[in-house]
């Protein structure tokens, strides 16, 4: 029966985003709603990427100080590891992770709340496609605003472990030697694609369970922390597959 239901949802997923990338009837009002939806979900969300990120990189930097170096490695290891910690899993699969309990908790409850109070009935009843005006404005929206969000995150990083330079844990100059070491700019544009792709997957399967609730308020609240848990599973399994391909 899971499977069968899994399956169920699975098809009216599908259904609802042939709803959503359909011909927008007018591009001047999808505009206005897109705008919006990238200062809701990705400006409102640089503050907590500059915040986390930072003391990740600097804790990330201090954990592998003390606990992996070692009078045999180079000095920089320090920072090569750091680096590529930040470059290939956090500024884009973590912290997707993060921004999938923030940002899809607050679409899902949004849509959730126009659905009970028949605002997208009211849309429907108007003529007016409902699922293309109010969800795909919010996925474009995340989908843009997202590879700034990892370059933030990024930087915030970097800027964290030199941060603990003043402490006396690393030297400045090895730290940059270790961020300069068998520099890839390829993993700076795998990092950005894998978070396009998790931008899509945060805001589509939010907004899935938004549009489909049944209910009241609990039902609203039901929906975003199953948005929240579903965006992470599926977050992390394509993450398992990108990775690969994207090496």
């Amino acid at each position: 029966m899971f499977i069968i239901n899994r399956i169920a949802d699975f098809g009216r997923y599908l259904d609802l985003m042939g709803k959503t990338f359909s011909v927008p009837e007018r591009i001047r009002m999808y505009w206005r709603q897109l705008i919006k939806e990238m200062t809701q979900l990705g400006v409102d969300s640089i503050g907590i990427v500059l915040l986390i990120s930072f003391f990740i990189g600097a804790v990330i930097c201090i954990q592998i100080k003390l606990n992996i170096a070692s009078p045999w490695m180079p000095t920089f290891t320090t920072g090569y590891t750091a680096r590529e910690i930040l470059l290939l899993e956090f500024s884009s699969s973590i912290m997707c992770l993060i921004l999938a309990g923030k940002v899809g908790s607050n679409i899902a409850s949004e849509i959730g709340t126009m659905r009970v109070t028949q605002q997208i009935d009211a849309l429907e009843t108007m003529g007016v496609n409902s699922a293309s005006y109010i969800i795909l404005p919010k996925v474009l929206g995340l989908m843009l605003m997202m590879p700034f969000l990892v370059v933030f995150s990024i930087s915030a990083g970097f800027a964290g472990a030199y941060a603990t330079s003043l402490t006396g844990v690393i030297s400045t100059e090895d730290l940059t030697v270790g961020f300069l070491h068998d520099f890839r700019q390829w993993f700076v544009f795998a990092s950005i694609i894998k978070s396009i792709c998790f931008a899509f997957i945060i805001a589509s399967v939010s907004s899935f369970y938004g549009y489909y609730v049944e209910g009241g308020s609990f039902d609203v609240g039901k929906a975003s922390t199953n948005a929240v848990v579903s965006s992470s599973m599926l977050i992390l399994f394509a993450d398992i597959f990108l990775t690969p391909l994207l090496s």
